[in-house]
C-alpha cells in the first residue's frame, strides 16, 4: 500500500489522494475475504464450506469478491497515505476506484482537512463582571433555608388548616357523578399553599379541623388532560392530621448542629463566604464566555461542515451514553420531547458550530504562543482520570490516547492564556439590578408587539 501523490484541490481544506494497493496485498484481502464468507457459500452439488474460493469465482465470477476484500484494506490503506501525506484530516469528501483486479487497487480519495486559521485578535479582549459583594439578606436567606430544612413536623390539634400547613388526606373525584382514573389517594400529604393540586382545591381544605370530611368543589383547566379538561368534579375529602414546621431557634447550638459551626457569627461567616465563592465562580464562568464569543467573532476560516457534523454526532452519542445510564436510549428520550433525531441535530447544530470555531481558535493560540504540555504534567492528569473514575492509570492510557490529551490539556492552557492577558472590568452589584431593570421596559414592548 502507498500513496502516489497527495495534491491540493482548488476547493478549499480539500486534498486528493491517490492510492495503491498493491497486488499482494489485495490478494491477501481477498482471502481474509474468502475465509469469512465461505461457510454461507453452497454451490450445486456441494454442502457448505466445503467450496474452494476457485470453484466459488469460476461460478460467481472472479471479481465477486473485490467488494468485500476492499472493505477490508480501504481503511489501512487511506489512513497509512494520510499518514505519509501529513495531513491533519478531518473528514472524507469522496473514494473514486480507478482500477481493481489482479494487479491490486487504484484509487483517488479526497479528503477535508483542518483549515488555516488567522485570528485578528486574542490578546487585551475585554469582559465585565459584577463585584462579589455579599449583603445580609443574601446571608439571611441561606439561614432561612437552614431553619427551614432542619423544622420538624408537628401534629396540630387545637385549631384549623391554614395556608403552609401540610394536611393529611384521604380524596376521590368525581366527574358526573362517576370516579375517574387517578383521582383518588389516602393519607396523602399535602402542603396547603404549595399549588401542586388543581386550583382551588387547596385553598378550600383550608379552615378544617381534623377529622371533618368535606366536598371540594373545582374544575379542570383547559390545559388539563383532554378527557378532563374543562369539566367541573367533585372531590370527596377526609381530612385526618394537620401539620405544621416547628421551626428551630437560631442560636448557637442551633449553628453547630445545622453547620458545624460553633457560634451563630461564624455560621453566618462561613455562608457569607459560600456565597461570595459562587458568585467569583459565576463571574468566571461568565468571563470565559464574553471572551469565547470575541475569539469565535475573530476568527476568520473556511470551516469544513463535516467538522461540525462530527460535533453534532459526538454530542449525541454523549446524550445517549449518559441517558444509558438511567436506563434509557435517545430514541426514547427523542420520543419524550416529542421530536426526531433529525430536527434534534438541527437543534444542536448552532452550539456545535460554535464548539468547533472555539477549539480552533484555542489550537491556533497554543500554536502562536508555543504553549506545550510537559510529560510530568500529563502523568499528572492520567492519575487525575484514573482517580475520578476509579480505573488502573495503565487502562486509562489505552483509553485516552496521549497526543489528543496533551492537545486538550493545551487548549485548557490557552484558555487559561487569554484569561490572563483579558481586560476585566468590575462593577458594582447593584449595577446588575439597574441594567436587569433597564432591559425589562424592552422585553415587555416586544411582548406587546407579538
Amino acid at each position: 500500500m502507498s500513496l502516489k501523490s497527495a495534491t491540493k484541490t482548488d476547493e478549499a481544506n480539500v486534498h486528493s489522494l491517490e492510492i495503491s494497493i498493491a497486488a499482494e496485498d489485495f490478494e491477501a484481502a481477498i482471502n481474509k475475504a474468502f475465509a469469512k464468507t465461505k461457510n454461507r457459500i453452497q454451490l450445486p452439488g456441494f454442502r457448505k464450506g466445503k467450496v474452494t474460493r476457485k470453484m466459488a469465482e469460476a461460478f460467481y465470477g472472479k471479481g465477486f469478491l473485490y467488494e468485500d476484500a476492499l472493505d477490508l484494506c480501504y481503511p489501512e490503506a487511506v489512513d497509512a497515505a494520510i499518514k505519509e501525506a501529513e495531513l491533519d484530516v478531518v473528514g472524507t469528501k469522496s473514494a473514486d476506484v480507478k482500477e481493481i483486479g489482479e494487479n491490486g487497487v487504484e484509487l483517488v480519495v479526497e479528503v477535508f482537512v483542518k483549515p488555516d486559521v488567522e485570528l485578528k485578535a486574542y490578546k487585551e479582549l475585554t469582559a465585565t463582571q459584577f463585584a462579589a459583594e455579599v449583603t445580609e439578606e443574601e446571608v439571611q436567606n441561606k439561614i432561612d433555608e437552614l431553619v427551614h430544612r432542619n423544622a420538624r413536623m408537628v401534629s396540630v390539634e387545637d385549631r384549623a388548616a391554614q395556608d403552609g400547613d401540610t394536611a393529611v388526606i384521604d380524596f376521590e373525584g368525581f366527574v358526573d357523578g362517576e370516579a375517574f382514573e387517578g383521582g383518588k389517594g389516602e393519607e396523602y400529604e399535602l402542603k396547603l399553599g404549595s399549588n401542586t393540586f388543581i386550583p382551588g382545591f387547596e385553598a378550600q381544605i383550608v379552615g378544617h379541623n381534623p377529622g371533618d370530611e368535606f366536598d371540594v368543589n373545582v374544575t379542570f383547566p383547559h390545559e388539563y388532560q383532554e378527557d378532563l379538561a374543562d369539566k367541573d368534579a367533585v372531590f370527596k375529602v377526609k381530612l385526618h392530621e394537620i401539620k405544621m414546621e416547628e421551626l428551630p431557634e437560631v442560636d448557637d447550638e442551633f449553628a453547630q448542629d445545622a453547620a458545624d459551626c460553633d457560634t451563630v457569627d461564624e455560621l453566618k461567616k462561613s455562608l457569607a463566604d459560600e456565597i461570595k465563592a459562587h458568585k467569583e465562580e459565576a463571574n468566571e464562568h461568565e468571563i470565559k464566555h464574553q471572551l469565547s464569543e470575541q475569539l469565535v467573532d475573530n476568527l476568520v476560516a473556511e470551516i469544513p461542515a463535516c467538522m461540525i457534523d462530527t460535533e453534532v454526532d459526538n454530542r449525541v452519542r454523549d446524550i445517549d451514553y449518559r441517558l444509558s445510564s438511567q436506563g434509557l436510549n435517545i430514541e426514547t428520550y427523542l420520543q419524550y420531547m416529542g421530536t426526531t433525531l433529525d430536527d434534534y441535530k438541527k437543534q444542536m447544530r448552532a452550539d456545535a458550530e460554535f464548539a468547533v470555531k472555539l477549539r480552533l481558535a484555542l489550537e491556533k493560540i497554543a500554536a502562536l504562543e508555543e504553549i506545550e504540555v510537559t510529560d510530568e504534567a500529563l502523568e499528572k492528569e492520567y492519575e487525575k482520570f484514573a482517580g475520578d473514575y476509579q480505573m488502573d492509570v495503565e487502562k486509562i492510557k489505552t483509553i485516552l490516547p496521549a497526543d489528543q490529551l496533551k492537545k486538550d490539556m493545551a487548549i485548557d492552557k490557552a484558555q487559561d492564556f487569554i484569561r490572563e492577558h483579558a481586560i476585566v472590568t468590575t462593577k458594582a452589584a447593584d449595577e446588575a439590578a439597574d441594567e436587569a431593570a433597564d432591559e425589562a421596559p424592552a422585553e415587555e414592548s416586544a411582548a406587546d408587539a407579538d
